[in-house]
């Protein structure tokens, strides 16, 4: 079963491009520019809100594999 955690390793902040990017099988990289121009096409205070309240809903990678 494929799930969405924040990326232990591919992270530059909290690790949900990284996560993000896994999930869908992209590079990290390419998820983290589509971040940045979405983000200047929506003023960036969607994005970053948006981002926020992943990064708090979305388990660690870290702390699920633990279990």
């Amino acid at each position: 079963m494929k799930r969405l955690y924040r990326s232990q390793y591919e992270r530059k902040i909290a690790g949900v491009c990284g996560g993000l990017a896994k999930y869908f099988s992209m590079n990290p990289t390419i998820v983290r520019i589509l971040v940045v121009v979405l983000a200047l096409f929506t003023a960036a205070f969607p994005v970053i809100v948006g981002y926020l309240i992943a990064a708090a809903i979305i388990p660690n990678e870290k702390d699920v594999s633990a279990e």
